[in-house]
């Protein structure tokens, strides 16, 4: 047990969700940086969020910081932040402030790192850490923890254990489709190592799980509603063709996704099964990692190799050129 004295900080930082359909529009419009959202956008959101509920993922990430915190055993006090929503990392660092930590390590919520694509979560750490003034702790802000083992081994294991429930029949065949968030293209061509590290991932936890290279592809899922061309091949592209190549089923794994939020409940469960069962496949996805033991576990690694190896958070101002393309 660390004492009071020694203990630091943990910030996990992810999106955020709108509280209630009526916070659609704000949200939205926060996540597009005070963009104008055109009201026909509102709407479709709004019947999204509406169907499947709305987003759980403000409660799954203040779970996951939960079992963090009870993971690495009173060295560390954790707290969840959205850029968003509330609770906001300006909250979330402020409260972790008030409980005398020192030092705090922050996470982005995706194992893949991009100075662009991530740059708004730093500015954000900047602008709550001088807020604070005298007296704020030091922060440290995570890189990629795209191959952590821990959290390969979580994902391979939740593909294992979707695929025990297909028929025997099929259980040895169908192919796995592991996918990332779309992006512009014109934010693609710019981040050739942040699309280097998403297949990073992708071949580490297909080799995990056994998957032989003619079993497995990468694909995009959950393109925008931004103008012009977003990068392929969306998985809504490879249905009919696996349908025509005699397969009969499909297990779709996001490989970013950390936890249930809209991309999972309505992009993947809704969407992607609509097309799937239209071409007469069987479908299914892994269950997403939310509180996992293992992803936790890979969690307290990077938290404390983090803290060993601090780097101050950077901030950019390229992050302003993605604005808009997550939704949670």
């Amino acid at each position: 047990m660390g004492s009071p004295d020694d203990r630091f900080g943990v910030l996990l930082m992810t999106y955020g969700s709108p509280a209630s359909l009526d916070d659609v529009p704000r949200y939205l419009a926060a996540v597009r940086g005070g963009r104008e959202v055109l009201e026909e956008l509102v709407t479709e959101f709004r019947r999204r969020y509406e169907v499947i509920g709305g987003s759980p993922l403000v409660r799954i990430t203040t779970q996951q910081a939960t079992a963090l915190e009870e993971r690495l055993e009173g060295r560390a006090v954790v707290r969840a932040a959205m850029r968003f929503s509330a609770p906001t990392i300006a909250d979330g660092l402020a409260d972790l402030a008030a409980t005398g930590v020192g030092e705090v390590v922050a996470i982005v919520m995706s194992p893949q790192f991009s100075p662009l694509l991530m740059g708004g979560y730093g500015r954000a750490l900047d602008d709550a850490w001088a807020q604070l003034g005298d007296g704020a702790p030091a922060v440290s802000l995570a890189g990629a923890w795209h191959t952590e083992p821990a959290f390969i081994e979580a994902l391979a294991g939740r593909i294992g254990e979707a695929l025990a429930q297909f028929p025997a029949g099929e259980r040895q065949e169908s192919p796995v489709l592991l996918t990332a968030h779309s992006l512009p293209r014109r934010v693609a061509d710019q981040e050739p190592g942040y699309l280097a590290q998403l297949h990073e991932t992708a071949v580490a936890v297909a080799d995990r799980a056994g998957l032989g290279p003619d079993r497995w592809t990468f694909c995009w899922q959950s393109a925008g509603h931004e103008p012009g061309e977003w990068i392929k091949p969306d998985f809504a592209d490879l249905m009919p063709k696996l349908a025509a190549a005699g397969h009969r089923s499909v297990l779709v794994a996001p490989v970013q996704f950390l936890a249930d939020h809209l991309e999972i409940l309505y992009d993947v469960d809704i969407a992607a099964r609509k097309q799937a069962e239209t071409h007469g496949l069987r479908f299914a996805r892994i269950e997403s990692l939310n509180t996992d033991r293992r992803f936790i576990d890979a969690l307290a690694r990077i938290a404390l190799r983090t803290r060993n190896t601090p780097t101050p958070s950077p901030s950019t101002e390229a992050a302003r050129a993605t604005a808009g393309f997550g939704k949670s």
